[in-house]
């Protein structure tokens, strides 16, 4: 494998990798390099790549690694995200594209594989996603957001008022953790490659609520759409899916996953802007409160934390 000084940097993610695309003869492949977390960024992230692969969904599949150099090399599938594709497509092939993603997030939740061996050989195991890992990642909001750019006078005694009422409704979750949950899904982490959905940014999946992935696809921080898509692409989800649970209990979880999920995104947007001078992400915070509010708005379990949210 060659250094990175000979590749060309691509624009990356919020993630501390950096991609590189290596082109010879017509053929071309990414390098990601990673020193900070690079067993999640390099190891267990082909690991989930090739669960993925084994359960025959697309995702990149490694070519080589060089780990001493924090390096892996994987197969290059283009830069169409469905983001790109539908700042210009029209409504009706969106509608299409969205549909062929939801019957590929069907095919996700079936898969059953929690373990593989990495290409140290040596075994690993995908997570579940426990209360206290949801419980940690809700904090951010608190640890980021509301320590630094909250009014000046908002006080103690509401943040922990705002917590409690969100550890309350984490228990309040109704459906198991039990399918396999890949933990960003959305139009940005896929691409469009020979006509086929291929996931990307595999490395933080776990087993978890069946509601999490629809979510972060229906209520995409990145991209707006109205709550008439919104709504058709949860009615598709669950006519297509065979579902062993009331549609009454997973809108209680997909609206409180969202919930907690934007709190996330928020706190994790500001300490990207704090810590790590992203500063781009801070412009995608407006919508993450939009969607916040519109799953808040109307239910009477939300009242309490509508009403403090409502005063930040």
């Amino acid at each position: 494998m060659e250094g990175v000084k000979s590749m060309q940097l691509i624009k990356g993610d919020a993630s501390e990798r950096k991609f590189f695309r290596k082109r010879n003869n017509k053929i071309s492949k990414i390098i990601i390099h990673s020193s900070i977390n690079k067993r999640k960024n390099l190891l267990n992230y082909d690991s989930v790549n090739k669960i993925l692969l084994k359960n025959k969904i697309r995702a990149p599949k490694l070519i080589s690694e060089n780990y001493k150099k924090n390096l892996i090399e994987i197969e290059d599938l283009g830069d169409k995200t469905l983001f790109k594709i539908f700042q210009k497509c029209k409504n009706d092939r969106k509608i299409e594209l969205y549909k062929k993603v939801i019957d590929e997030l069907i095919k996700l939740q079936k898969i059953k594989t929690k373990k593989i061996k990495n290409f140290k050989n040596k075994n690993y195991k995908i997570p579940n996603y426990s209360y206290d890992i949801l419980k940690g990642e809700v904090n951010l909001f608190f640890d980021w957001y509301l320590k630094y750019k909250s009014k000046k006078d908002w006080n103690a005694t509401n943040s922990k008022k705002i917590r409690m009422l969100i550890y309350k409704l984490l228990k309040s979750l109704k459906l198991k953790n039990k399918v396999f949950v890949h933990r960003d899904f959305h139009i940005s982490n896929l691409i469009l490659y020979k006509e086929h959905i291929y996931l990307i940014d595999n490395q933080d999946a776990v087993f978890g609520n069946p509601a999490y992935d629809l979510c972060s696809l229906v209520d995409d921080v990145r991209y707006e759409t109205s709550n008439s898509l919104k709504n058709k692409l949860i009615n598709y989800y669950q006519c297509k899916k065979k579902i062993n649970f009331s549609k009454k209990d997973f809108m209680n979880d997909f609206e409180i996953h969202s919930i907690i999920r934007n709190l996330k995104i928020i706190g994790i947007f500001t300490r990207l802007s704090i810590r790590d001078k992203k500063h781009e992400y801070l412009k995608l915070i407006p919508h993450a409160w939009k969607l916040l509010k519109n799953r808040l708005k109307n239910k009477n379990k939300f009242d309490k934390l509508r009403i403090l949210l409502n005063q930040l």
